[in-house]
Formats: C-alpha cells, structure tokens, sequence
C-alpha cells in the first residue's frame, strides 16, 4: 500500500473516534490539573491508548504523571508528544487539552496502519509544560532517546508551521533586611522592599538595551507584612527570555546585576536561585516541517511556504528539539486579537473551532508520522539537517 493510502486509512480511523476525541478534550478541558498533577488527564489518556492498542507505561523518567505509549516495533521510532498540564486561575489558557487529545488521535491513526509500516510509533505524555519545563527533566532521564523525530501541535491564532519560541530560564529572588517599627525606628531597618523596588527600576532600565526580541518580566509575591513594619523579607519570580541560548546566558547575568544592584543600595541580603529546568531556543526541523505544511493543506490548512514566524511564548519542545528533529507547529483556533494565557483563549480551547483544531491537527500529525516512518529519504535529510545544526553550521535548504 502506497503512502498516500496509508494516510487516507490513518485519517479514516480517526474520522471514527471524532466524537469520543472530543469529548475526551472537553473532559480534560472541564478538570483543568496545573503542573505535575495532571493525574486526572494522565489517567484518562492512557486509558484511552490502551484500549486503543497501544503497551502503555506510566510514570516514566521519574514523573508520576508522564507516560509512553507504544505501538510497532523497532525502528524508526517517531513520537508524538502530549501535554495537558493547565494554568493557574485560567485554566486551559493555553489550550494544553487539545495538544493531548491531537496527539492521542494521531497516535490511533498511526495505530491502524502500523502494520504496514516499519518501525514505531509513541505517544509521550509530558507533564509541566508551563514554567517548569518537564520536558528537561525527561530529557536528563533519557526519555527521548531512540527516537528519529518528535512532533506535536499547539493552538494557537494561525496555522504555522515554524515555531520560533524563545529560550527562557526562571529565576526565584529573595532579600533579607531587617524589621523595624516604620516611624519609631527606621534607622534600625533594612528595607527588603527598597531593596526589590530598586532592582525593578534597574531591571525597567536595562529594557531599553536589550535586543527587541528579549523579554524580562515578573512579580512580587511577598511584598512586606504591614506598612508599619519595615519589610525584612521579599520575594520575586522572574522570566529572562531571549531569541538564542546563547544570548540568554548573557542577559541572565544583567538581570542578576540590577538584583545586585537593590542589594548594594540597601544592605539588604540577596538569594538568587535559578531553575535547572532552563528552556531552550525552539530548532524547527525544516524538513519535517515541509512534510507538515503539505499534511496541513491536505486537510483544509494552507500554510505559506515562506513564514515570518514572531516570537512566541517559550516551550521545553524547545529542548527536545536540541536532542532529537522536532517541530512545534500551531493550529489555529482563536482570531489573531485573542490573547494566549487568558480566559477568552481557555474558552475557545472548548469550542467548535477547537474540537476542529483536535481532528484536524490529529490528522495532520498523523500523516507527518506516516511520512517519516514510510520514507526513508525524509528521514536522512531530517539528520542532516539536524546534525549541521547542533554543529552550528548551515542547515541544508529544505525541498
């Protein structure tokens, strides 16, 4: 059977469970699960899988709620990831629960067609996508090893192909002064929050001087206690984002410097701990992103052939894509006004468009899976690329 057929059949398939994947979306969209408790949707997913035909382990890389889920044998071996984590206060915000159910559809039509195919098919559940980047600590676990390719989608306001999403690293800060009454005996304090508030300041100047692509942002989430108490203790969370890994690095010790700087210009004592699970720069895989385009507009999605991607959020895909070809697609579901991360976007997560978005996107990663497990020419130029682009030179140009 050719491949064109192979995807008629793979889509076919996942036409029949149309409604049983969009119910399983509303249902993980209903019971919204922030990071690393998604023990609901784990659950629901896997099951789904299972009784689909697929050997599922749960709990892999250390994560209780992570899982892989496998079907053929041997190589080659594409995965399909799946994340379902929510944000805080909004919910499906970000639309987490139609990047599980797509990834779950596409798998089941992978599914119906691996005999014919060579090699294997996963779909990997990855916890924490959002601020903690479970993908990182999958990778330290080797849970992406063997693959030759690791594809998904996200909603999003247009349909894409090239994801351009930026590195991004964490950063927790802390100053200690000491507490005084306010009018009695200020001189015998050491203002926390002066201390912060001067960083703030410092960090609003350095805004100007960065590059236009770099983003630096955060909160305060303990300002002081009371007005009359001189604050002995505050604390931030901070984003430092940039375009490339490299520039990140750099632009993290700037950033640290105006925390410095609250610290020099108070007496306060400053703790600055930075999370381990940095993100990384998305490396979009340009041939299979070819592949996409085409699957894309086989189901009714043109994309253009020459993109001006901006600058997105950050993704620990973005991680993934450094150690295997990986792409990171957006399917539309929302106009291009609704802003990501909100409740109007959490509401079309669960709408007409999105449920399109599910059948859709299952489809279209479906057939890419296909192509990269049926031809084997798509797979040598998907290495190259790859491999001329961790050694930093010039990727080949993609057909």
């Amino acid at each position: 059977m050719d491949v064109a057929a192979l995807k008629a059949r793979a889509a076919a398939a996942i036409d029949t469970r149309t409604a049983e994947l969009i119910e399983l979306s509303h249902r993980i969209h209903a019971n919204p699960e922030v990071a690393y408790n998604e023990v609901q949707a784990t659950a629901w997913l896997t099951g789904y899988l299972a009784q689909g035909g697929f050997s599922v382990t749960s709990g892999i890389a250390g994560l209780p709620t992570a899982f892989r889920a496998t079907a053929g044998e041997g190589a080659p071996a594409v995965a399909i990831l799946a994340e379902y984590d929510a944000l805080p206060g909004i919910g499906h915000g970000c639309g987490h629960n139609i990047i599980a159910t797509a990834a779950a559809g596409a798998g089941l039509g992978v599914r119906a067609v691996i005999d014919a195919l060579p090699g294997t098919v996963q779909v990997i559940g990855t916890p924490a996508e959002e601020v903690y980047g479970g993908k990182v600590a999958m990778i330290r676990e080797g849970a992406f090893e063997g693959l030759d390719a690791a594809i998904m989608t996200h909603p999003g306001t247009r349909d894409s192909v090239i994801a351009k999403a930026l590195a991004c690293a964490e950063l927790r800060v802390d100053y200690t002064g000491r507490e005084a009454h306010a009018a009695a005996q200020p001189e015998r304090g050491i203002n926390a929050l002066e201390a912060m508030i001067i960083a703030f300041n410092a960090i609003n100047a350095l805004r100007q001087h960065i590059r236009r692509t770099a983003r630096v942002h955060g909160v305060i989430t303990h300002g002081g206690d009371a007005p009359n108490i001189v604050p002995g203790h505050t604390a931030a969370s901070f984003l430092v984002r940039a375009e490339d890994d490299d520039y990140l690095e750099e632009l993290k010790q700037r950033v640290a410097a105006c925390f410095q700087a609250g610290a020099t210009g108070t007496g306060a004592t400053l703790a600055l701990q930075w999370n381990e699970n940095q993100y990384c720069a998305m490396r979009t895989n340009m041939a299979i992103a070819a592949a996409h385009r085409a699957n894309l507009a086989a189901v009714g999605r043109v994309v253009p052939e020459r993109e001006t991607p901006r600058p997105l959020g950050s993704t620990d895909m973005g991680n993934v894509s450094k150690v295997v070809p990986g792409i990171h697609p957006s399917i539309a579901i929302a106009p291009l006004e609704v802003n990501g991360h909100s409740p109007e976007f959490a509401a079309f997560a669960a709408s007409e468009s999105g449920d399109r978005a599910v059948i859709d996107g299952a489809k279209a990663l479906a057939m890419t899976a296909i192509d990269i497990l049926a031809d084997a020419d798509l797979r040598r130029r998907m290495r190259d690329e790859f491999e001329h682009a961790r050694d930093d030179l010039p990727a080949p140009d993609a057909p």
